[in-house]
């Protein structure tokens, strides 16, 4: 309603000052109020509304051209500038410096009003500049050029716009439809050699082209329209919104294309940790997908309020207050945050490793932000926060090269040594045939004579990745020595008593009997070769 209601104050000026224009420069209300006044469309007296712009270094020429200049960017770029809030003081003073000095609009502080000797107030010779090169911004690509071609193609005027705005919008409708179709065309064939040179083309993956090739066209689109719509100098009103509507769409669409190139990265991303040996990367796509999406919708949120006109210093100070408060609140998020960062970077396990830590014992299934889960032996599920993970010691069974298999032959003691030496030959050619031993490290003795058994070490290892395999290999090996046994008569022992009664009437008596010392000796002397 303010908009409206200075307008109306402008538009009945103008009819009652036709004759006798408003010239004033006494403050700045009475300034501005020269210069939008005297370039109103049905009563244009650029004479007069120059004055503001005129110095002693700066002829009135010039000074017209400036004015003019500035009527169409704050036109083009649907600036308001409210005559009601400009002061009338005609000794303003900036609250800041104590200077009389007015800045007229606040987004542009280098475009301001000073008062000058004579007591007049002018636009500063900075803020002069300052309007060359907004005009330069707001006006690419010799865009200005339209502004006096464009009313040559009418001037009648219908439902506020002229004839040749409404060309205008008809000629950017039509050349936005054929960008629109020729950058989808181009679009898509970019990203569709991209997918050819990783080798993923599947039957999404032109599902996946258009998802970017659509809203990229309608980004070429809006940055065209930015471009084009300053020159069409529509009326203020429409001018402001259609000029903020452009300037959200612009961050809000780039916003959507790195959303969905950070799905379709990690679709690719996701392809080519399939063919790593490393499991963890699988896991970290969906991790750095998260991540990336949420970074990314953070960053387009604050462009498009940057965009509105938001204060965002103000609200990132405020954000960084909470984030301190939310920080000391969830510690032990963000420590497990930065256990899973630790995780991935040292990479201790990975999914489908068989660890221990801490009283934890089991195989890897995922790793998450917060905790990793951990499939038991019995079958349960433990989620084990990755602060802990990242702060223990781990003891990754998974990459080990060489699993050990150790074990104990017990064989009975009424087994002769020269069986024992055969059997012992026999178990290491079980180990020097089986595909999957490690040959160059592996012991095969006669190591013990325990309380009812006479016992053979077998020390051996397994070149194997799992544990699955690993008990196959045990399988193999065990049902070899048992074959082994068998073949050569061999008794495997187990824990036996005998009772032996040494005399029974009518019987011998089964108490042993021991060589003398005499005889004995002479039989240690045999056994050894010694004369």
């Amino acid at each position: 309603m303010r908009y409206f209601f200075v307008v109306l104050i402008c538009v009945l000026s103008t009819s009652l000052n036709a004759q006798n224009p408003y010239s004033d420069l006494s403050s700045p209300y009475a300034s501005v109020r020269t210069f939008l006044e005297n370039l109103q469309p049905n009563a244009v007296n650029d004479s007069i509304a120059a004055l503001p712009f005129k110095s002693k270094n700066r002829s009135l020429a010039e000074a017209k051209k400036v004015s003019v200049k500035f009527k169409r960017i704050l036109d083009g770029r649907g600036i308001y500038l409210y005559l009601d809030e400009i002061p009338g003081n005609t000794n303003f003073r900036d609250s800041t410096n104590n200077r009389n000095k007015y800045v007229l609009i606040d987004e542009y502080p280098k475009i301001y009003l000073i008062k000058s000797e004579n007591g007049q107030w002018h636009f500063s010779n900075s803020s002069i500049d300052s309007i060359d090169k907004l005009y330069k911004e707001t006006f690419r690509f010799g865009t200005g050029q339209l502004l006096n071609l464009l009313p040559k193609l009418g001037t009648k005027k219908t439902f506020g716009l002229y004839t040749y705005q409404y060309i205008m919008i008809f000629i950017l409708a039509l050349i936005s439809t054929l960008v629109y179709k020729i950058f989808a065309f181009f679009t898509e064939r970019i990203f569709s050699r991209i997918i050819k040179r990783f080798k993923y083309e599947s039957e999404n993956s032109e599902k996946y082209l258009w998802q970017i090739a659509r809203p990229t066209s309608v980004f070429i689109i809006i940055l065209l329209l930015l471009v084009f719509t300053p020159a069409l100098q529509l009326p203020i009103a429409y001018s402001k919104y259609v000029n903020i509507i452009l300037r959200v769409m612009v961050p809000l669409f780039g916003t959507i294309i790195t959303y969905r190139l950070v799905s379709i990265s990690s679709v690719l991303l996701a392809r080519i940790a399939q063919n790593t040996e490393s499991t963890l990367d699988d896991q970290l796509v969906p991790l750095l997908r998260k991540t990336l999406k949420t970074f990314v919708i953070i960053i387009g949120t604050l462009l498009i309020l940057n965009n509105l006109r938001v204060p965002i210093l103000p609200l990132l100070t405020g954000l960084s207050i909470g984030g301190l408060a939310f920080a000391l609140a969830a510690q032990d998020t963000i420590k497990n945050f930065f256990g899973s960062v630790m995780i991935f970077v040292d990479k201790p396990f990975q999914v489908g490793d068989w660890i221990t830590s801490d009283g934890v014992d089991g195989t890897v299934e995922e790793v998450g932000f917060r905790s990793s889960r951990i499939r038991t032996f019995r079958n349960s599920l433990i989620y084990v926060p990755n602060s802990k993970l990242a702060d223990n010691t781990i003891d990754n069974h998974g990459l080990r090269k060489y699993r050990r298999f150790y074990t104990q032959i017990a064989i009975t003691y009424d087994t002769p040594p020269e069986l024992i030496e055969i059997f012992v030959k026999g178990l290491r050619e079980i180990v020097e045939k089986h595909p999957k031993t490690w040959k160059k490290n592996y012991h095969v003795y006669f190591n013990d004579m325990a309380s009812s058994s006479l016992n053979i070490m077998f020390y051996i290892f397994f070149n194997v990745p799992t544990w699955g395999d690993e008990l196959k290999c045990r399988h193999e090996i065990l049902m070899e020595i048992v074959k082994l046994g068998k073949e050569l008569g061999v008794n495997f022992a187990f824990p036996t008593q005998t009772l032996h009664i040494e005399n029974l009437p009518g019987q011998p008596s089964l108490s042993p009997s021991y060589p003398s010392e005499s005889d004995a000796e002479m039989k240690l002397k045999s056994m050894f070769g010694k004369n």
